[in-house]
């Protein structure tokens, strides 16, 4: 009768403990994984720690089923991931004195912009950074602080949507990286920012009256951030045209219109002009000189914006309107400076 097999131990399947699993290993692990046994088993022979064989099989297992030469072959292109390419970017902190100087000086003109200082600094490092991302660890080396401050600066940024993360190579860790189209998002953010003070200054005006001393300074206010909005913005795209074609035919027609009229007179679909009327009413950066107003229920018309005019200004070119109000005499808005372009 034949001695059964004796099963190799720790020391004769994997040679020094601790040590990388091979090829061998791998095919082990696969045999014994085939015939039904248990990680902690799986361990005990190779001489490895259950966690070992547990994320081995985690990590390389090729939809769900663990193939030695897969596994290998995963394993193997991680670990070249890993390995430093020769002339590949110094850490932040080995940087010349020029480079920090540079990230420190441009910083101070972010944070002078509103940034906190701690968060410009972390920009304008990952902003330099010739790989395009770091880790916190890298970051927190670079910077020579703390790593709850950068962790602070990070949370900011990707409020702001300055900053996003991505899986290090090795899985472990987090890289952070600023993205190719952070600019035009944070342009967008400013557009909308200017046209929404803008519209707010406007109402103000109404609120105060237009010619008393905080409705003039909120004219002037809301007309440079509508100008600052409409140069940074500009109309683009269908949404932006449409506003635009409805206003021109509130002018052409010279009278107050509904969205049905304006649909049909356009040849557009009611939800067209729908939307094309509540653009033009919710973004005066879109409207230019032109303010959209309702005139009665449901119905729509088109005045000169009075931003763009001071008081003195609308009473020179409107003296008749001027002695109207002087007077008490009715004056209705929206329905002057709106007579057919023939």
């Amino acid at each position: 009768m034949n001695a059964p097999e004796r099963e190799p131990s720790g020391q004769e399947a994997s040679g020094v403990p601790g040590s990388r699993l091979t090829h061998d290993d791998r095919r082990r692990i696969s045999a014994w994984l085939a015939e039904g046994l248990g990680y902690a088993e799986i361990g005990r022979r190779l001489g490895r720690p259950t966690s070992t064989i547990s994320r081995e099989v985690a990590r390389n297992a090729d939809r769900g089923a663990y193939q030695a030469d897969h596994a290998q072959r995963v394993a193997g292109g991680r670990a070249r991931r890993r390995r430093p390419v020769p002339g590949a970017e110094p850490p932040p902190g080995g940087r010349s004195e020029a480079a920090r100087a540079f990230v420190e000086r441009f910083a101070g003109l972010l944070a002078g912009t509103g940034l906190p200082r701690m968060a410009s600094r972390v920009f304008v490092c990952l902003v330099t950074s010739d790989s395009g991302s770091l880790t916190a660890a890298e970051l927190v080396h670079g910077l020579r602080v703390s790593p709850a401050s950068v962790s602070k600066a990070i949370a900011y940024l990707e409020a702001m949507e300055l900053v996003g993360r991505e899986p290090d190579r090795g899985g472990r860790r987090e890289r952070y990286f600023v993205g190719d189209d952070v600019w035009i998002r944070a342009w967008r953010a400013d557009t909308g920012a200017h046209a929404e003070v803008a519209e707010a200054a406007r109402r103000g005006v109404e609120i105060f009256g237009d010619g008393t001393p905080a409705g003039d300074r909120l004219a002037r206010m809301g007309g440079f951030f509508r100008r600052i909005s409409e140069q940074m913005g500009g109309v683009t795209g269908t949404a932006g045209r449409d506003a635009l074609t409805v206003l021109a035919a509130l002018v052409y027609a010279g009278r107050p219109l509904t969205v049905e009229d304006l649909a049909a007179a356009l040849g557009w679909p009611r939800e067209r002009a729908a939307a094309a009327l509540d653009m033009a009413e919710h973004r005066p950066d879109v409207t230019g000189p032109l303010v959209l107003r309702r005139a009665g229920p449901g119905t729509y018309t088109v005045s000169p914006g009075e931003d763009r005019l001071s008081a003195a200004q609308r009473a020179a070119l409107r003296p008749e309107e001027s002695r109207e109000t002087a007077h008490g005499g009715p004056v209705v808005a929206g329905q002057r400076g709106t007579s057919p372009t023939r």
